[in-house]
């Protein structure tokens, strides 16, 4: 049970920071001002209101009682009650009153009215809505009826328009200052938290700068001396290895040399295929190492790198077929060598290729399937890790060094997407990259 209630309210509170400080700081401001409101209504108003009525009817009352024991000058009583009480009153005789209008339960004057005029039996019809200063009450009397027209001030006060101002006004500008602060408050989570994606997708960000509370200055200096740690260590990685291939290089191109002195051509051609796959391999090891953070993210048209792609591939076999034109926003170079990876392996292992695009929601999904020998559901994960080969069921090149579908897996996953294998319906391989677009 309170586990559902538990979900039920997850579900409906909002998610935004923002907006559950905003519910923290408006929920107990509303909550006070309607108890105000209604111990207001409840204990003065509606007693001054009733108080009132009842006093207006008994004036009523003490009229008709005089008028009805005075024969020679009822018109003087008349005229008393409308110098001194404000009544303007005419009787209508060989009249009838006319048909009550629907009763306006919603209406604390016509409630408080209804019911003292009940209290003193009178036969009645009134109208609280047809004047906007008064209010038009008939009162049965003898052959006739008694029209009195009763300023709107003797039933009910004024100052309740000015109390739900001034109850009303101070609420909503606590609320909009409280919106303000908070604003500025998650403005910097905001900033940190936008900083923190653009930098997982590898692009490059400018120096960041920690602003707003303790704590999230805090988190954001963390962030900064992370990233800063994260970039040195790749560029690091990077020089170390470009040193590495440098300093390779150097003795691989003496050993061409020396090779091409060498008569025998049988040994000549053997060493020089070990060479040419030993650059491979340094080219390899540089791929992967290179920092994504050099290229810059741009908008461009996907489907067409893809078309590019293939074309060079020059191969009939590869079918691929565009419904529309998508636009995403990354970094164009390594989108290219994403699928130019996959596209390769997928060619290297099989003859036929299948590539097809569609858009889920907000995911644009690409699948690649071979026709090759696909591999094991058990090896799914571990062909993503760098350096990891499979030998058994794919006959691997040697100068292969397990690097294409990892250097692919990271390229996916620092625009947002996600990369996965399964079983394709051609009996290989099949590839699904999703991209957010």
């Amino acid at each position: 049970m309170f586990y559902g209630l538990s979900k039920f309210l997850k579900n409906i509170l909002p998610k935004q920071l923002f907006y559950r400080g905003l519910l923290i700081v408006a929920t107990p401001i509303i909550i006070l001002q309607i108890t105000i409101s209604i111990v207001f209504f409840d204990s003065l108003w509606i007693k001054t209101n009733k108080g009132m009525t009842k006093a207006l009817v008994n004036e009523i009352r003490t009229f008709i009682d005089a008028y009805d024991n005075d024969i020679t000058n009822k018109d003087y009583i008349i005229k008393l009650f409308k110098e001194h009480l404000e009544f303007n009153i005419k009787f209508e005789s060989n009249k009838i009153l006319p048909e009550r209008k629907k009763e306006r339960w919603f209406s604390p004057i016509d409630r408080s009215l209804r019911r003292e005029l009940k209290n003193k039996n009178f036969n009645f019809w009134f109208d609280t809505t047809g004047y906007k200063s008064l209010i038009d009450l008939k009162i049965e009397y003898g052959n006739g009826y008694f029209q009195f027209f009763i300023p709107r001030e003797r039933l009910t006060s004024s100052s309740v328009r000015l109390f739900g101002l001034w109850i009303t006004l101070p609420a909503i500008l606590v609320i909009a200052l409280a919106m303000i602060f908070l604003k500025n408050q998650t403005r910097p989570i905001i900033k940190l938290a936008e900083a923190s994606e653009r930098f997982g997708r590898g692009e490059e960000i400018e120096e960041f700068r920690p602003s707003g509370a303790l704590e999230i200055r805090k988190a954001g200096f963390e962030f900064d001396r992370m990233r800063k740690r994260i970039v040195r260590h790749l560029n690091q990685r990077s020089e170390m290895l470009s040193g590495i291939s440098h300093d390779l290089r150097t003795p691989l191109t003496r050993i061409k040399l020396q090779l091409a002195l060498i008569k025998d051509e049988n040994v000549s051609k053997k060493l020089s295929e070990n060479i040419d796959e030993m650059e491979k391999m340094l080219n390899e090891y540089l791929q992967f190492s290179s920092s994504s953070f050099s290229d810059k993210t741009e908008k461009f048209n996907i489907s067409e790198l893809i078309q590019i792609t293939i074309k060079k591939y020059e191969n009939e076999n590869i079918i691929f077929k565009i419904t529309e034109n998508f636009i995403f926003n990354g970094r164009k170079n390594l989108i290219q060598r994403c699928f130019d990876n996959v596209i390769g392996n997928s060619l290297k292992y099989g003859n036929k290729v299948k590539i097809s695009e569609e858009l889920n929601k907000n995911n644009l999904n690409y699948v690649i399937e071979d026709n090759g020998p696909g591999i094991p559901s058990d090896e799914y994960e571990n062909v993503f890790k760098p350096f990891y080969k499979i030998d058994r069921g794919r006959s691997d090149s040697k100068s292969s060094v397990g690097l294409g579908l990892s250097i692919s897996s990271d390229i996916i996953r620092s625009h947002g997407g996600n990369i996965s294998l399964g079983k394709s319906e051609m009996g290989g391989l099949k590839v699904k990259i999703s991209l957010p677009i």
